[in-house]
Formats: structure tokens, sequence, C-alpha cells
């Protein structure tokens, strides 16, 4: 898929999560087949005013095809926020315009600006005459049921000049409740010339099939599904362009990529951070380890665990031979 300047290997992607896309999933989901892992949405003022995570969302140090996502509600924000994340390697920067979280669309930015369409160009203005590599829209069906304008939003951003269109098939009233609606993704599709992404409740390669075949996207975005399971990015794109499935994956290799992603955050934080911000993955990783009699103890311990060494001794039970309790969670 071509978006822009920018050749994209496959058709399904890793959405933007904020507080779980961090570097180290993002990497992994590539490793395993992802054609693109969108990093964490990165607010331009909390980069103005020199936020640390902020400047790490930035960076893509090490990552192939590093996907930016920014948020502004001014387009001089916008445009100096995209200008940084070009220079930190950004070879595509998406304008969050679907985020439903109350504390960005109180600040009119995120699915806010569904409700005003000359904002939301003036945004895409801004930032395609910032940069020079292809920039993207994230949004949803619109504001709610009564305001479902997907469709004119997408024709007008194009009109000026983003490159791609992802929208999750939900609008912003129903946050995360009910279903995804595919098929009314369609109605963008038949608007559009630029490549559509589909976004919302895919949690398998079947899934991303029927995804496609209802709403006439050209690839998929996964997020929430992937939690904990970060290689199935690469499953669908595998399926996508074979029609079969992947043999399943090892316990031994689902072990290395959760050691890798650990790894990666205490690298990035520290151990005290990277281990805090690590329990939702730990706890994911352990959602998803083979059935055993002791998945539940050992994810308890390992969202409790305080040491990094601690953590990758019960990560190396979860996913080996299954132990007496005792041993497992013994020390």
């Amino acid at each position: 898929m071509r978006i822009g300047s920018l050749h994209l290997p496959g058709r399904a992607l890793l959405a933007p999560m904020a507080g779980v896309t961090d570097s180290a999933m993002r990497r992994i989901a590539l490793r395993f087949g992802a054609a693109a892992a969108v990093g964490e949405m990165v607010g331009a003022s909390a980069l103005a005013r020199g936020d640390l995570e902020a400047r790490q969302r930035l960076d893509g140090a090490g990552l192939d095809a590093h996907i930016v996502q920014i948020a502004a509600r001014d387009p001089a924000s916008i445009a100096e926020t995209a200008r940084r994340a070009e220079a930190a390697g950004a070879k595509l920067i998406d304008i969050n315009m679907g985020c439903p979280c109350k504390r960005v669309t109180g600040g009119l930015a995120g699915a806010a600006l569904m409700r005003d369409p000359a904002l939301a160009a003036s945004l895409v203005r801004a930032a395609v005459g910032a940069v020079t590599v292809p920039v993207s829209v994230k949004m949803r069906l619109g504001w709610d049921d009564a305001s479902r304008n997907a469709a004119e939003l997408a024709r007008l951003v194009e009109s000026e000049g983003a490159a791609m269109v992802t929208v999750h098939g939900r609008t912003r009233a129903q946050f995360y409740e009910g279903r995804a609606d595919w098929s009314a993704i369609a109605e963008v599709r038949r608007a559009l010339r630029i490549p559509l992404v589909a976004n919302g409740d895919c949690a398998s390669p079947e899934d991303a099939a029927v995804m496609l075949e209802r709403s006439g996207a050209d690839a998929v975005m996964i997020g929430r599904a992937a939690l904990g399971r970060p290689w199935l990015v690469g499953e669908v794109a595998h399926f996508l362009a074979s029609g079969h499935r992947r043999p399943a994956l090892s316990r031994a290799a689902r072990l290395e990529a959760a050691l890798e992603h650990l790894d990666g955050l205490l690298g990035l934080m520290g151990e005290a951070a990277g281990l805090r911000h690590a329990r939702k993955h730990l706890a994911a990783y352990a959602d998803h380890a083979p059935e055993g009699g002791e998945r539940r103890a050992l994810r308890q311990a390992l969202v409790c665990t305080t040491t990094a060494e601690e953590a990758k001794r019960l990560l190396a039970r979860l996913f080996t031979a299954e132990a007496p309790r005792e041993a497992a969670l013994a020390g």
C-alpha cells in the first residue's frame, strides 16, 4: 500500500493507543510482520512545554517506518509539532481526530474536531504545508449517530492534502461500547481516492478479511486486540496476503516477545517506572498465555512484582511447562 511517498509492505497496521503502543511494543509488532506501527499520541501542548513522555513518544530510534500521531487544536501548534515529528524521523504523521477521551475532546482536539470541519481542514492544511512526509488523519464515524459526517470530513481532509484516512467504526458518543460498524465505513470508501484504513474490533485474521469486505478499505488497523499479543498484527498481514494462517506461535517465541517487551521498557524508563508501565502488558501476556492451573496466580504475581528479575522469572514460568503452584510463585 502506498501512502504518498511511503510504501507499506502489507495491509495490517498497529493502531496508536496512549499508554500502550510504546516503542518496545511497536518494535515487536514490526518484527512479526506488521506493515506499520503507529506511536502513542503526542499532544502539541505537552511537547511545547517539554514534557518528557511527549518527547519520548516522538522518538522512533531503531523503528522502521516510524509513524507519529499528533494532536492539537490550532494550525500553528500542529505545524510545529509536525515539524518536530519529521525532525525526529517520522516517515508519516497522523493527525488524531478520533480520540473520545474527555481530556482530549475538552481541549477541542481528537474527536471534537469532527464537530468543526473547517478547523479540522485548517489543521491538515497546516501540517501538510509544514513537512515533506505524508500526513494522514484518524477519525470516527462522527460525534454521535445524529452527526455521522466521516465521509464528508474525509473528502475535505483529502482536498487539503491528506494522504490516508483511518476510520474507527464507532461514533465518539459510543466510546468503545457496542460493536464497530464496519459496513458504515464503506460510505467513506466511496468518498475517497486515497487509501482508507478500517479500525475497530478486529481481533483475528478472519475478522480482518470480513472487515475489508464490508468496509471496502485498503487495510485494517488493530488496536486493543494486540495488547498481550503484538504478533497478531503480523499474523493478520500474513493471512490477508496468503489466505491462510501462520502456524501458532510457540511458547518459546511468546516468552521471547514478552521478555523483549519488558527489557525495552526497562531500558526506556528504568526499573521502577518501566515495571509500573509494564503491568498492563504483563497482565495481557498472561491473559493470552497457554491455559494452565497457575495462570491466574502468575498473572496476579506479575502485576504486583517490584523487581525486573522476579518479573522475568514469572514470565518464564508462565510460558514453560506447567509447574507446581508453590514452585512457580516461590521467592
